[in-house]
């Protein structure tokens, strides 16, 4: 039986990825300072939970050390906009802590290190409409500063140590339990879940504005697929992901279809609008389906649906 240990094993992804290894029959440890004894008891006998913060060195190689996982699944981090307001605290949690966890995944024979990155590793200088694997990363802020060093810290360890480091650079996820606080990009998450809740939502951009996401169910799938990927196959240690871009109109449309009566208005923040419309659309994910077939599992509608299902299943 692979036994797996996520950090950040409580977060939005953590969650998710949780419940699909436990389908395949694995066993996995969470690794977080947040702890939910209620998550635990429903995931089943093969989930345990190990408190601790990534930027205690002790309290990471000693998970690593007990728990001698298969692999490690690195998604714990500091968000924004956590990450501006408290740039010491983020470089402990998320330039440190993944320091940490490879060392320690060096030190203790871990077999895998899998490594949650994001679109915010690139920067203003990015193209909109798509971005290559490849093209430079100039982040400005300290959340994307964070996520372009572990990528090359994990390819240092690949190089100096043969880890095998493995990455996805994720485009903003929508799904249920991404929290309305967790950046603007959160508007996608939000309009579907208050709709299945029978509320009213206004959405902070115009029906045009357009925006690429990632389904959550894609994002944790994508995290599975990479780490039982034929290592002989991967000419990257970093593979960029896409779903589909979609319009928030068009997101408002595809409500409609599961939730009729929803109450979707539009109160454009230009704020809000500006900063959707600097992120790239696209991210290309050609090498990710050429090396590891990579396969998002979920269009708009085919997401919208599940969503509204998981939010009044809950």
């Amino acid at each position: 039986m692979t036994r797996t240990l996520i950090t950040g094993g409580f977060g939005f992804i953590g969650r998710y990825l949780t419940q699909m290894l436990v389908e395949e029959g694995q066993e996995v440890v969470l690794f977080d300072v947040a702890t939910n004894d209620a998550f635990v008891q429903r995931a089943g006998s093969s989930v345990s939970a190990i408190k601790g913060s990534l930027a205690n060195w002790a309290e990471v190689a000693g998970a690593i050390a007990a728990v001698k996982p298969d692999h490690v699944v690195h998604s714990g981090a500091m968000l924004p906009p956590a990450t501006e307001m408290f740039p010491q605290a983020a470089f402990e949690v998320n330039i440190t802590g993944s320091y940490n966890v490879l060392e320690a995944a060096r030190l203790f024979n871990v077999s895998r290190v899998i490594y949650a990155s994001s679109v915010a590793s690139y920067g203003p200088d990015a193209p909109r409409d798509v971005v290559p694997n490849d093209f430079a990363q100039h982040p400005t802020g300290m959340y994307g500063v964070s996520k372009v060093c572990t990528e090359r810290l994990g390819e240092y360890y690949h190089r100096r140590f043969n880890l095998d480091f493995r990455a996805v650079r994720f485009p903003p996820i929508f799904g249920l339990g991404r929290a309305a606080s967790s950046g603007w990009t959160a508007f996608t998450s939000v309009a579907v879940e208050e709709a299945a809740l029978g509320r009213p939502f206004a959405m902070r951009v115009s029906p045009e504005t357009a925006t690429g996401v990632l389904y959550i169910r894609d994002a944790a799938h994508s995290l599975v697929d990479i780490a039982e990927a034929d290592d002989s196959k991967l000419t990257r240690r970093c593979y960029s992901l896409h779903g589909f871009v979609v319009t928030a109109g068009d997101l408002a449309e595809a409500i409609k279809r599961q939730i009729p009566e929803a109450r979707i208005t539009f109160e454009p923040d230009a704020q809000v609008t500006t900063f959707i419309n600097s992120i790239p659309q696209k991210l290309d994910d050609s090498l990710a389906r050429a090396d590891w077939d990579w396969q998002p599992r979920y269009g708009l509608d085919e997401a919208v649906a599940d969503f509204v299902k998981t939010t009044r299943d809950s």
